[in-house]
């Protein structure tokens, strides 16, 4: 295992984080043999959250069995924000159901709007301010789904210790947020590079051929892996086997996390451009705001996986969660378009984007589907 420092936390903590979301849905044997089978492995870093179902209680059962000494490990959960005089019980109840009586890291789960970011330091952050001077929680920081915008001035506050980023080699779009963490000394948690990061548990022949020698997964890990500004990253694990690409992303970072990961980045960015050509959606934001609350970015970088790179079913999954989830993934779909033309003057690729949107829709429209832990 390597281990990096989590910034102005000093702690130092294994590259790979165990989440807890995905383990409420096995059995409990089997989910205590994958946590028993992380942490033999190194891994010091356990993240839960009050909205993963049980996922608490049932770490906090599990807790009391593993070999390892408590203060060898970094527990983490997160609060949703909630009326101020909420807080406080709520923080209890979950030392409660981990069965723990402080925690390492606290995180506010889902600054994702405006309102979010204001709540969190006019009333959450003095209740876990004299939750830390109690001895209850170690450091605070938070979880975001919401806009770069949003994310640089939560971060630029110097408030938080820590903050869960989404970033991932196919979206890239928050790369200037680890430079603006980097510069507050605060740690970076890379939120499910997995799933998130293009289902690449469950990749399509395409991506397998041009990731080699890698797995799309190893690749993935590696390239986050390559960048000292990122320092750990989630397993959303269900069974010890899970593990094993992990490790392996591990091996001869010289030449895996250096040129040959150069390689395979070269590869993917040409199939883009030969499949996609004059059609690709660059990513750069000039779109929005749409009108019709379009997430125009997000539904074109699903059609450039799609048609470059064969992730049709994570297409699928991403664009069918639109309209379902509020603010965890705002947006409606693009059949809401009404050709008004409003994005089109924006666009510096010049793109056709009413008939990308079209064109998406009937690629990639499926049946409504909810968010894992809903």
């Amino acid at each position: 295992m390597i281990y990096r420092r989590f910034g102005r936390t000093e702690q130092r903590i294994s590259v790979f984080s165990l989440g807890s979301m995905r383990l409420v849905n096995v059995p409990p044997a089997q989910a205590q043999a994958t946590v028993e089978a992380a942490v033999a492995a190194g891994i010091n870093h356990i993240e839960t959250a009050q909205a993963y179902g049980h996922a608490e209680s049932l770490l906090g059962e599990i807790l009391q069995t593993l070999p390892v000494p408590r203060q060898q490990l970094i527990l983490t959960t997160k609060l949703t924000p909630q009326p101020q005089d909420q807080l406080r019980e709520s923080l209890q109840g979950s030392l409660t159901r981990l069965r723990v009586d402080y925690l390492d890291q606290l995180a506010f789960h889902g600054i994702n709007l405006p309102e979010h970011l204001q709540w969190v330091l006019q009333e959450g952050l003095p209740v876990l301010r004299q939750a830390q001077k109690e001895g209850w929680v170690g450091h605070i920081g938070f979880s975001t789904h919401g806009s770069l915008d949003l994310i640089l001035e939560a971060i630029q506050t110097g408030s938080f210790d820590f903050v869960n980023l989404h970033y991932h080699f196919f979206q890239q779009r928050n790369r200037s947020a680890l430079e603006a963490a980097a510069q507050q000394d605060m740690g970076v948690f890379i939120i499910s590079p997995a799933d998130k990061g293009g289902m690449l548990y469950h990749p399509p022949q395409r991506l397998q051929e041009v990731c080699q020698p890698f797995s799309p997964l190893e690749f993935a890990y590696r390239f986050l892996l390559a960048d000292p500004r990122i320092h750990t990253l989630s397993l959303g694990i269900t069974q010890p086997q899970e593990l094993q690409t992990a490790w392996a992303a591990l091996r001869d970072p010289e030449g895996g996390w250096g040129n040959v990961l150069r390689q395979v980045q070269q590869r993917l960015q040409e199939r883009e451009q030969e499949h996609l050509g004059t059609t690709r959606c660059a990513q750069c934001y000039a779109c929005l705001p749409c009108p019709e609350g379009i997430h125009i970015p997000e539904v074109l970088r699903l059609r450039n996986l799609a048609l470059a790179h064969d992730m049709t079913e994570f297409g699928q999954y991403r664009y069918n969660m639109f309209g379902q989830a509020g603010h965890w993934f705002p947006g409606v779909t693009a059949d809401c378009c009404t050709e008004c033309g409003d994005c089109l003057p924006r666009c510096p690729e010049q793109l056709q984007i009413p008939d990308l949107l079209r064109e998406t829709h009937q690629l990639l429209h499926r049946s409504p589907i909810r968010r894992l832990w809903e």
